[in-house]
């Protein structure tokens, strides 16, 4: 209780909840990760030590680790595919003329499109990864960066495609994959956000919609779903972090994925989305806690996944229903892929558990790549076998 109004009681504008993303989700003896401005750093403190709440500053200066990961950009010139830095977070331009290089050098295994338009005008551009010359495979969609200040999303998008393309020809499993389904990747979802997570505010994490009777812009694309609405774990104040939206798929975005993946549901198995920061593996349900009637299946894919990741450096994945594991939430992309006949539908929460937060180190970008692409690879490959429960 105590922690309840310790966070609650501040005024909002002092603290930006990194983890969980609301007060809502906070009880007793749970841990919460905030960043403060400097100005309030004291008043926190004095707050948290009068109520008797342990704390720990885990980084001191965010503006320095900020300006290491963009500030380095100016001797970073636009360079050809093969030069490409992959451990380098990159700003919207430069993954999408990337997205464009990859489908002009690789002609045979990538195609691009575009599946709409954000709010601002910026096109929504989606790779489809697959050998060409079948027809009538299955399928699975991929999407990166849908909360923009989670920049590891696209970081890991962007390193998929590289892998899935560079080892075609000297990995047998790659190729069979490939041979065998279309996947889909999405590395921006929400591109308005991700511009100005650069551009502005680093720790934005909305879309940028503007809100007619309200000045707060922007609506959390994981809560805008047509799925149990802006129930238990949304808000409905536009100014929330966790705002559901005027209406569900209110947000162009989230239309433009919905509309694209109802459109080809008869072959979409495996649902993917991308996230940081937790290290966990989520399914459905997250609006309930209840099972979902396929858990064996969706279960023992899980723990595939975060056993094969597990595998390259030893980092631990917590997995299971997203209600149980992390916390209650309505209107999520996982529980409408599921409901709209995706049997697999699973929202990955990347490194770390809240050291760095959302400011994960560039240095970190490969190994985490490298471990979520063994677990990536073991979901798709556990689509090509038949699971019946």
């Amino acid at each position: 209780e105590s922690e309840m109004w310790a966070t609650a009681s501040l005024s909002p504008c002092a603290v930006d909840f990194w983890q969980p993303s609301s007060t809502s989700f906070i009880h007793m003896g749970s841990s919460v990760d905030v960043h403060v401005g400097r100005n309030s750093t004291g008043r926190l403190k004095a707050h948290l030590q009068q109520t008797h709440i342990h704390y720990k500053v885990l980084i001191p200066n965010l503006q320095k680790e900020m300006e290491k990961q963009a500030g380095n950009r100016s001797s970073r010139k636009r360079r050809s595919e093969f030069q490409y830095d992959y451990e380098v977070y990159h700003p919207l331009e430069e993954i999408q003329s990337w997205m464009f290089e990859m489908n002009r050098t690789h002609p045979h295994l990538v195609d691009m499109f575009s599946i709409g338009w954000s709010y601002e005008g910026r096109p929504l551009y989606v790779l489809k990864l697959g050998n060409r010359k079948r027809l009538h495979k299955k399928a699975m969609w991929i999407d990166c960066g849908v909360h923009a200040r989670e920049w590891i999303g696209p970081a890991f998008c962007q390193w998929f495609v590289r892998e899935a393309v560079n080892s075609y020809l000297r990995d047998s499993s790659m190729r069979r994959l490939m041979n065998q389904l279309n996947i889909y990747i999405m590395p921006v979802f929400n591109v308005d956000g991700y511009h100005y997570s650069w551009k502005t505010d680093r720790f934005w994490r909305k879309t940028r919609s503007k809100n007619a009777k309200y000045h707060c812009r922007g609506v959390d694309a994981n809560r805008n779903w047509k799925v149990k609405w802006c129930d238990e774990g949304a808000s409905l104040h536009p100014c929330d972090d966790t705002y559901c939206g005027p209406f569900p798929e209110s947000e162009p975005e989230v239309k433009a994925v919905a509309r694209f993946l109802r459109k080809h549901r008869k072959h979409v198995k495996a649902y993917i989305s991308i996230h940081a920061y937790a290290q966990m593996l989520l399914y459905p349900y997250s609006y309930k806690y209840a099972t979902i009637p396929n858990f064996d299946c969706v279960e023992t894919a899980a723990q595939n996944a975060v056993s094969a990741l597990y595998s390259a450096y030893g980092v631990r994945y917590r997995y299971g229903p997203a209600s149980t594991t992390l916390y209650v939430s309505s209107g999520s992309s996982i529980d409408w892929a599921y409901k709209n006949g995706i049997p697999y539908a699973f929202a990955f929460e990347l490194r770390d558990t809240g050291y760095y937060g959302f400011l994960l180190p560039e240095a970190l970008i490969g190994p985490t790549c490298m471990e979520t692409m063994r677990a990536v690879r073991a979901i798709a490959s556990g689509l090509l076998k038949k699971c019946t429960s």
